[in-house]
């Protein structure tokens, strides 16, 4: 038997890899809900042996079929019962008749609701944000104001001139008594050192990362992508742009990163009952990577009024999630869309349901623009999202690429009065494996002022024209074709 083995030990192995390769195929199939997704595993356990079970196990495994997240959604249950009352206090009867949502058919409100435990809320004051240029005094500003605590949760905070600035106040605010609790992501904050976590501790603030990423883990995959800041349970912050001097374009903040293109970024402020859905998502994000559950108290979700009357609702999805309930609700807006929908994104990889929307849209008149990246800072993705384009343009779909810089917004503007703005891309990576969150706003106002930034954006921007994009080579287009197979897994 031993000479046996010693003999045949090759074909022995190929013969368990093969078989692990089958096992591992086989989780594949039963846990992987979506067509493309499963054949892109497939593809890769039998075209790359050993090493595609590798990947798979890193990054591929089912996170709501597992529940690795378990303790997490627990925590949320329990959390989400407390709260309710505060949650859905607001008639939703009397919502249901505003304005807003009469024109809109409520059928993005009635998803949201259903299905997130997102109140349609009343009674808002939303300012749009353009830039960082924008978004950070208006930041500052609410930080140095704080009274009760500070709640901040950023996918990429780097210790720069901008980043140094904001952890300064939110030291001081904590050695004057105020609470400060701060959640980073450890793939995206990476870059954050001891040192920096340390003298904020040491200066009263708590930082916690998400989810501690170890070597070989599989949550690696898995980020909290989300920005979300929280001051005193009234004022609030959500958007794409995280703390970072890249994403601000004036010059001191770019001396030492010449190179550095100019940013391009969509941030929102919300003042009212909307912002208590944000503290609940934060809440239900500190009691996890914490492990500590935070009170639910007045201070935290006060009585709010504001002079404004925007209608605010707060779509959030992960891993933890029941369902991707962020990609359900950009289907429900560009399915009900009456005249206009105008999408930014810097990745676009849709799955069939989005694209199918997208093209049936246009088919029924609908004005349907996409605004892209004209240099993505990642190639395969462009030449996935390129994969798309032809047969969107032959539907009457418009495609911009942007210019001048790099687009990072991820915003959507519906007809007249919806609009999207968060840190949710139109890509499958953002509707399966990422936490994300994105606001719904209801405002004549504000859908004007993001419809006005996105025509702005296109004068910065080549069209693409479908006589001109068929002509492209064999090349490029044999190129597409192969990316777009493990597309899903991007």
């Amino acid at each position: 038997m031993l000479q046996f083995l010693q003999d045949h030990w090759q074909s022995i192995g190929i013969v368990i890899l093969y078989a692990i390769t089958a096992l591992v195929a086989v989780k594949a199939l039963l846990e992987t809900h979506t067509t493309g997704k499963t054949l892109a595993y497939l593809l890769l356990l039998f075209f790359i042996p050993g090493l595609g079970v590798l990947i798979y196990l890193l990054i591929g495994v089912n996170r709501r079929v597992n529940r690795i997240y378990s303790r997490k959604w627990m925590s949320n249950v329990r959390l989400s019962e407390r709260l309710k009352d505060y949650l859905r206090k607001e008639n939703r009867d009397t919502l249901l008749e505003h304005s807003a949502l009469v024109e809109n058919k409520d059928g993005i409100a009635r998803l949201l609701f259903r299905d997130t435990l997102s109140p349609i809320t009343a009674n808002n004051e939303t300012e749009l944000l353009i830039n960082g240029e924008e978004k950070f005094p208006a930041l500052i500003e609410a930080l140095r104001s704080a009274q009760h605590h500070i709640h901040l949760e950023y996918y990429i905070f780097e210790e720069d001139i901008i980043g140094r600035e904001v952890m300064e106040i939110m030291m001081q605010k904590a050695r004057d008594g105020v609470e400060v609790r701060f959640i980073y992501d450890d793939f995206g904050s990476s870059d954050i050192n001891r040192r920096f976590l340390k003298e904020m501790r040491a200066a009263g603030v708590e930082v916690f990362p998400f989810y501690k990423i170890r070597l070989l883990a599989n949550r690696l995959n898995y980020r909290n992508h989300r920005k979300i800041v929280v001051i005193d349970g009234h004022t609030g912050f959500i958007g794409g742009i995280n703390i970072a001097d890249r994403y601000i374009n004036e010059p001191q903040y770019r001396q030492a990163h010449p190179h550095w293109p100019f940013w391009r970024d969509t941030h929102l402020r919300i003042k009212g009952q909307g912002v208590h859905t944000l503290q609940f998502l934060f809440m239900g994000d500190w009691n996890f990577c914490a492990d500590s559950d935070l009170p639910i108290t007045q201070d935290f979700f006060p009585d709010i009024e504001t002079k404004g009357d925007d209608l605010v609702q707060i779509a959030a999805s992960g891993p933890d999630s029941e369902r991707s309930s962020i990609m359900l609700s950009f289907l429900a807006a560009i399915n009900q869309a009456e005249r206009s929908v105008y999408i930014t994104t810097p990745y676009f990889i849709p799955n069939d349901s989005i694209y199918h929307a997208l093209q049936q849209a246009a088919l029924s008149g609908v004005d349907v623009r996409l605004l892209v990246p004209g240099e993505s800072d990642s190639r395969l993705v462009n030449k996935a999202a390129e994969s798309f384009y032809e047969d969107l343009l032959a539907c009457g779909v418009r495609i911009f690429r942007y210019n001048k810089g790099f687009v990072h917004a991820k915003t959507m503007v519906v007809d007249d009065n919806l609009s999207v703005v968060g840190t949710a891309n139109m890509d499958i990576r953002s509707f399966d494996f990422n936490f994300e969150v994105n606001a719904f706003v209801y405002s004549r106002e504000i859908n004007w002022k993001l419809s006005e930034a996105f025509l702005q954006d296109t004068l910065h921007s080549s069209e693409i024209i479908l006589a001109d994009w068929r002509e492209r080579g064999r090349w490029p287009r044999l190129g597409e074709a192969v990316v777009r197979l493990i597309s899903p897994l991007l």
